[in-house]
């Protein structure tokens, strides 16, 4: 009988020096502080939803097993763009994991496949609903083996009606309603600029992993999660999807702009657009005092935020012409001064440079030497057991022998 197993014979947690949160070393060498070491992940995921949320889980320190087909994960071949011939979209997903290649059509591969999901703490995959039952790779077939498994399924529509429908993002964004609040209202329905739901889809079954985990220490009982890109799709649209269901109000496409609130929007200036963010009435006061029109905050048509809403149709063309009279990057400073809330449009580039001189140091170097590449900064921070950015993606099949090794010594133990 396989259990789930930690990578050393010590606890995970605690280094030589007996200190928790100390700096471990796990089977295949990798030094760990992250809260997660010790635990094991078995990625059988591709693409975006599933590699997004084990990099976050390896970035905490969990050593994470990337199981590709022969021809790999297919943003591998995603490209331009692309950093030293390799596609920038895997890149960006895939640190800190190790990878092996396995053919589930041909035995040996499929038992090591096997092996590895019962030998692991937590399995991530993003197969169609059933889709690894044949290979004996479903959690029935892995949790009677390994009882305290974690299992993340992850789909597109779940494994009811929706099972046999493909789950990209561009899709759901459509399907879910999305799309139609994206964009300006005379032109074409927008997707967003990125895969936002795959990535909150990601980022909900890290959530589950992470409580499913917390509850095997309790109860020292596995179980199943499932998460779906629709499901997450309609609760990641928030007040949107809520204010349907509160009011019946469909909502429709506006722009830039807010159901609720204005001024909140971008806003031209004598050189630019500047964006406002403006969401009660004592900013709102201020705003009207910096640019020198404080009458506005008592005229009636735009006293709360229900009346200014209801009539920025009149306020805009107002704001616009006081507006007028100085260059962005000048209001800027004047209402970040006055703590408004406000922010320049910036291009990618332009983001990084922002965070930077706010000292968030948002570039991390992932690797070491000359295959140091850089990455973005995982964006929770931990007082006591920091993420850690040990290795650069792995080339496909980069790491089986030192996977088989593993899996080897797991089994021994077992």
């Amino acid at each position: 009988m396989t259990t789930h197993c930690t990578t050393a014979p010590s606890d995970p947690r605690t280094a030589e020096d007996g200190q928790p949160g100390s700096e471990h070393r796990d089977a295949f060498g990798r030094n760990a502080s992250g809260p997660l070491a010790g635990i094991v992940v078995a990625d059988f995921s591709r693409v975006l939803a599933g590699p997004y949320c084990t990099m976050l889980l390896a970035d905490m320190g969990a050593t994470v097993i990337k199981v590709e087909g022969p021809s790999g994960d297919e943003t591998r071949a995603w490209k331009p763009p692309v950093f030293d011939g390799q596609s920038t979209y895997y890149l960006s997903i895939n640190r800190n994991k190790r990878s092996i290649a396995l053919d589930f059509g041909d035995p040996d591969d499929l038992e090591t496949a096997r092996g590895i999901a019962e030998s692991a703490d937590v399995v991530v995959e993003n197969f169609k609903p059933g889709g690894l039952d044949r290979f004996g790779l479903d959690y029935a077939s892995i949790a009677e083996r390994n009882p305290a498994v974690v299992y993340a399924s992850i789909t597109g529509f779940g494994s009811a009606g929706g099972a046999a429908l493909p789950g990209y993002d561009l899709l759901v964004q459509a399907m879910s309603g999305m799309m139609s609040l994206t964009g300006d209202p005379d032109l074409p329905a927008y997707r967003s600029g990125v895969a936002v739901f795959d990535v909150i889809t990601g980022l909900h079954a890290a959530i589950g992993v992470l409580s499913a985990l917390h509850e095997r220490g309790r109860s020292g009982r596995g179980q199943r999660i499932e998460v779906n890109l629709m499901s997450s799709a309609l609760s990641g649209m928030v007040n949107q999807t809520a204010g349907f269901l509160l009011s019946g109000n469909v909502p429709t496409r506006m722009g830039n702009e807010h159901p609720s609130i204005y001024p909140y929007e971008p806003l031209p200036t004598a050189d630019g657009d500047i964006v406002l963010a403006i969401g009660n009435d004592r900013q709102f006061r201020t705003l009207c005092d910096v640019i020198g029109a404080p009458e506005l905050a008592t005229d009636p048509r735009f006293a709360t935020p229900p009346d200014r809403s209801h009539n920025r149709s009149a306020l805009r063309p107002i704001l616009q012409e006081l507006l007028a009279a100085k260059p962005a990057s000048e209001w800027f400073d004047i209402f970040t001064e006055a703590r408004l809330p406000c922010a320049p449009i910036n291009d990618v580039r332009g983001g990084f440079e922002f965070a930077e001189r706010l000292g968030l140091e948002p570039v991390v170097a992932v690797g070491d030497g000359e295959e140091s590449l850089p990455g973005v900064r995982n964006p929770i921070t931990f007082s006591a057991t920091p993420a850690s950015y040990d290795l650069v993606p792995p080339g496909i099949d980069a790491d089986r022998g030192d996977i088989l090794e593993w899996l080897h010594a797991a089994a021994s133990r077992s």
